[in-house]
């Protein structure tokens, strides 16, 4: 995308490019039906701050990756910019942006989750299944002598309290999946390699540090696919 005035409402003035391609006026005419702003372009920044690609020989520079927010909510966004440092495994770098916004939180986000779950799959046992009938038919006798003026939140509590004990004792609870961790130390040593070999791309952009750079990208993708697959 460029710096047509015809776009500034949408993209601002702080676009690395003069003219807008035929993706660029794809991406203003999307903003636009989705009454979206185009925010990183809209922050006076060093040109090295607006690469988000940069060609395996390091001469050619793009800004082809961006960030899109509702006008409504676009003044949140302080700054977006490149993070050239990041180890992403690939040729683009990472676009970053800092967001400063107030958020409601729901009330069922803020209950607290129970983590216990019950066998209900011994319910299906004739035997397990009469004698969680049993544990809960004696635990309500003493529900039946309530007075009227017993606080129904009060009873409710309890009800719900006396179902959990007699699923607890009856059906036990149900052993959650552990998953297996794949993340090694061997994989974390992978990762050095790639990041040390990305700080020497940057730092140097030669044939040479571009292929060490692929060559350990390739390697780490390989190992970690083949640890998952083994998983």
């Amino acid at each position: 995308m460029g710096k047509e005035n015809i776009f500034k409402l949408k993209t601002g003035n702080e676009s690395l490019h003069q003219d807008s391609n035929d993706n660029g006026v794809r991406i203003v005419n999307f903003a636009t039906s989705k009454n979206l702003a185009v925010k990183s372009m809209m922050f006076s920044l060093r040109n090295i701050h607006k690469y988000t690609w940069t060609s395996p020989n390091g001469k050619t520079h793009n800004q082809i990756d961006h960030i899109l927010i509702d006008r409504r909510w676009h003044s949140s966004i302080l700054v977006v910019q490149s993070f050239r440092e990041a180890d992403c495994d690939t040729d683009h770098y990472l676009v970053v942006a800092s967001v400063r916004e107030r958020l409601a939180a729901s009330k069922q986000a803020a209950q607290k989750l129970d983590g216990e779950r019950f066998n209900l799959r011994k319910l299906n046992e004739l035997e397990v299944r009469k004698q969680y009938q049993i544990e809960i038919t004696n635990r309500s006798v003493a529900l039946e002598n309530l007075s009227d003026g017993e606080d129904i939140n009060r009873a409710r509590e309890n009800i719900k309290e006396n179902i959990k004990t007699s699923a607890k004792e009856s059906l036990g609870l149900q052993k959650l999946k552990q998953h297996k961790p794949w993340f090694d130390e061997e994989c974390l040593g992978f990762l050095d390699q790639r990041k040390q070999a990305t700080m020497q791309w940057l730092q140097d952009p030669s044939q040479s540090n571009v292929d060490n750079l692929n060559n350990v990208r390739c390697e780490a993708s390989r190992h970690f696919r083949n640890k998952k697959r083994n998983i």
